[in-house]
């Protein structure tokens, strides 16, 4: 038997030691789980960060993502507090050359890796937060009654231990420790279809003026339809995708690429990452040929870093006590219990070659909220999830998943962490109307103006199918 917090968990084996025992712990150092550790820290909270990898940032970092996704509705940032304020940092540290090209950009900003790391490891430590490297959670340890976690087994370099929290934050990208934990979710589409992984990656030794005056003869713009759709005439590249999606440049000599699919993964099982690891790395180097052969001011381009794994959209949803649905969208729905507004487009990639690709947008300066309640998984009092994983269907989930939304889930979660664990009570016990002035105190955005539970009509019709600007 292991008492936590006063819960009696059976262990079904041999005892393991406690190595911490803070009052909120963060599975997942991703975008959201960043935001999640450092809010709960700064609201009080002793709190510990779980990563399985050597460092922080998720997908933005461990698979090369070239660039933030918008932060604005095209009109005024939506995400601010914590996920802005980070993102500026790392402008800030980028470098002369960086700012002159990328200072007052908001959309779009193109992701120094390395730089982010050291961020995203500096903001979390001035917060408070522990972190804790190398750690991976394959084990939760549930309270007899079944809807409370009394701890997580994790194992590392040191051995399997178990850590004990008061509130536990789900900030993997895929739900695991939800999962681990008995709570219900949804995967893909009505067929277990899944969007496809992207193998992203950095090259050098690049002439940035020489590609903008290319571009500038031929009319294209960064994602090179005509170069592309010329390439695949001439099987020098895959049928697929006719566009890169996403082309960032960090200097005028080196560039991040978010270029093609790798079709069939489930991020979800090690067999399928490892497959696309190994067809990732050989997609890159036939479009490192395209870029030499085909595209001016790359011909002498070096493949710097591909990702260390695969980049991954979508994989488990939850279900929580509210679905947020296409319809929320579309009707750019205020909820009582918001925690953040949501502008990204709905960005469904090709779930095969042949597919096309669902995108609808909302009009310029409107959004929709995120209900608190998304985040709130059934069946579980002390578990919350924060990311691309939260309670939506799939349309909604193709426009939730990317990083600032994350960023403005995990500050949420993080600070009603805070708030349950100094009042003693669980996530559903927190008053959301004082949730939502903290996060407005801290920088947060939640409207202006709006009525909660006004329901705004968008005139926005159904979802279409095209080609668009991604990620």
């Amino acid at each position: 038997m292991l008492e936590a917090n006063g819960l009696t968990v059976t262990v079904p084996e041999h005892r393991l030691p406690v190595s911490y025992a803070p009052d909120v712990v963060v599975v997942g150092g991703g975008a959201s789980g960043v935001a999640a550790a450092i809010a709960a820290a700064r609201n009080g909270a002793k709190t510990l960060l779980l990563e399985q990898r050597g460092y922080l940032g998720g997908m933005g970092t461990s698979a090369l993502v070239p660039a933030f996704c918008p932060f604005t509705d095209g009109e005024k940032p939506v995400v601010r507090g914590i996920g802005l304020d980070l993102m500026e940092r790392m402008k800030a540290a980028a470098g002369d050359e960086y700012l002159r090209m990328h200072r007052d950009r908001l959309d779009w900003v193109p992701i120094d890796v390395e730089i982010l790391k050291r961020v995203y490891d500096d903001a979390v430590l001035e917060s408070g937060a522990e972190l804790l490297f190398h750690s991976f959670v394959d084990q939760a340890l549930l309270a007899d009654d079944g809807r409370s976690i009394a701890g997580l087994v994790v194992g590392n370099k040191s051995g399997r231990s178990v850590v004990q929290a008061k509130l536990y934050i789900d900030a993997t990208g895929d739900a695991d420790l939800a999962a681990l934990s008995g709570v219900p979710f949804h995967i893909g589409g009505e067929s277990g279809e899944l969007q496809p992984g992207t193998m992203c990656y950095l090259v050098c030794n690049v002439d940035k003026a020489r590609y903008d005056r290319f571009l500038a003869e031929t009319g294209q713009g960064n994602q090179m339809p005509d170069t592309v759709q010329e390439a695949q005439r001439n099987g020098d590249l895959p049928e697929g995708r006719k566009r890169i999606s996403g082309l960032a440049w960090l200097s005028n000599s080196v560039a991040g690429f978010n270029f093609g699919h790798v079709f069939g993964i489930d991020g979800t099982k090690a067999e399928d990452l490892t497959r696309a690891a190994v067809e990732g790395r050989r997609l890159i180097e036939v479009q490192m040929r395209f870029l030499r052969k085909y595209v001016p001011g790359f011909e002498n381009a070096h493949l710097v870093h591909s990702g260390d794994q695969i980049g991954i959209r979508e994989t488990r949803r939850i279900v929580g006590d509210y679905t947020l649905v296409v319809d929320d969208f579309l009707s750019m729905r205020t909820f009582e219990d918001d925690i953040a507004r949501n502008s990204y487009f709905i960005d469904i990639h090709l779930a095969n070659a042949q597919s096309a690709m669902a995108i609808k947008h909302l009009p310029k300066g409107e959004s929709h909220g995120v209900p608190y309640r998304c985040m709130l998984p059934q069946g579980k009092s002390n578990l919350i999830v924060a990311g691309r994983s939260v309670s939506s269907d799939r349309p909604v989930q193709g426009s939730l998943r990317v990083m600032p939304n994350c960023f403005a889930m995990g500050q949420a979660a993080g600070t009603a962490a805070a708030m349950a664990a100094a009042e003693g009570r669980d996530f559903r016990g927190v008053e959301v109307k004082r949730l939502q002035r903290l996060l407005a105190e801290q920088g947060a955005w939640l409207g202006d103006g709006k009525r909660a539970g006004d329901v705004v009509a968008s005139g926005g019709g159904p979802l279409v199918y095209e080609e668009e600007n991604d990620d």
